[in-house]
């Protein structure tokens, strides 16, 4: 399920660059089934699957921005990220979208480095009370 791969990969490789309390903030175990269940139905998020274990998914809003990108803790560093992004990217230019832009973690910055994202300022968000460091970053198609 894609609530439980959000909270897994928050826990379990974001925990690499953030503090214990700043992942529990962000993936709370405590998190809402039926807030993820509406935010899915509004966002459709594009899944990736393998063998019909759900190892990833990416959400693209209208004007551009990529809301949330995960990859299951297991799968990382496999191909599913770019293939998600690949997807996002094409249908982005399919609907005429001429940027591409999103709050990207420390963990994530280089992965959207790689594929052409830049940096266009760090900042800090909170989530729960709990300040978090990340980056707004864009890319033009």
């Amino acid at each position: 399920m894609i609530m439980n791969l959000f909270y897994n990969t928050v826990h379990e490789i974001n925990i690499n660059d953030y503090t214990q309390q700043q992942v529990n903030a962000w993936a709370s175990e405590t998190m809402d089934y039926e807030f993820w269940h509406q935010r899915l139905k509004i966002k459709l998020p594009y899944v990736a699957e393998n063998n019909g274990e759900i190892v990833g998914f990416a959400e693209l809003d209208p004007d551009g921005h990529i809301d949330c990108f995960y990859c299951h803790s297991k799968y990382q560093r496999k191909g599913i990220g770019t293939k998600l992004l690949n997807h996002i990217e094409n249908m982005a230019k399919s609907q005429e979208m001429k940027r591409l832009y999103a709050e990207v973690s420390i963990t994530a910055k280089p992965f959207f480095q790689k594929y052409g994202f830049t940096v266009v300022r760090e900042q800090q968000v909170e989530r729960r009370g709990v300040l978090f460091t990340n980056y707004v970053m864009e890319k033009y198609l």
